[in-house]
């Protein structure tokens, strides 16, 4: 009698396990999607509706402007001089680094984890589908304070951005809290 209630709540907690880990992978495919279709969507519009390429740039506050700029190379226009086909290897390398990161997301255990990787995977994505339409991606976010300027950006690059700081600090908490918040 023993053995078979041992068996059937290791059971359980392995059953329990898979349907978490399940929920946290529909959980970062969502918000992989939620964070695609926005940068997608924003970016139609900059381009279709708003005519940045044409305008080239507005001023919305004193801190923030938006300014169209292609982006032909990675992370602040880095790697710009690998030629005409450059664009290419930038997504394949991209689609690659989503793999792997969907291979974790499939291991996830927590919500943090899940979200932050969802959103990573939602901004390359997008970004790839910028490289492979157009060459370069769409960037058009100017944050600066008088002569000092941030690099410009779009909403997959800070989406990018929060999920790799959400896994830092996923990794710096202790991991007796990270427990607790499977589920």
């Amino acid at each position: 009698m023993r053995w078979s209630r041992a068996w059937c709540a290791g059971r359980d907690r392995r059953a329990t396990a898979v349907t978490t880990r399940n929920a946290l992978t529909a959980l970062g495919l969502i918000t992989a999607l939620v964070v695609l279709v926005a940068d997608q969507a924003s970016k139609w519009w900059i381009l279709r509706v708003l005519d940045l390429p044409d305008i080239g740039q507005i001023v919305l506050l004193p801190v923030l402007n938006l300014t169209m700029v292609w982006n032909r190379g990675v992370t602040f226009g880095l790697l710009t001089g690998f030629g005409q086909w450059s664009y290419l290897l930038l997504a394949a390398v991209a689609l690659a680094v989503v793999a792997a990161l969907a291979v974790w997301l499939r291991r996830a255990e927590s919500r943090l984890v899940a979200i932050a990787l969802g959103a990573i995977v939602g901004g390359a994505i997008s970004n790839v589908v910028d490289r492979l339409r157009f060459g370069a991606v769409v960037d058009f976010i100017h944050a600066h304070i008088g002569s000092w300027s941030w690099y410009v950006f779009n909403l997959a690059d800070a989406a990018i951005v929060c999920g790799v700081a959400a896994l830092v600090l996923d990794s710096i908490l202790p991991h007796a809290r990270r427990a607790g918040s499977t589920g």
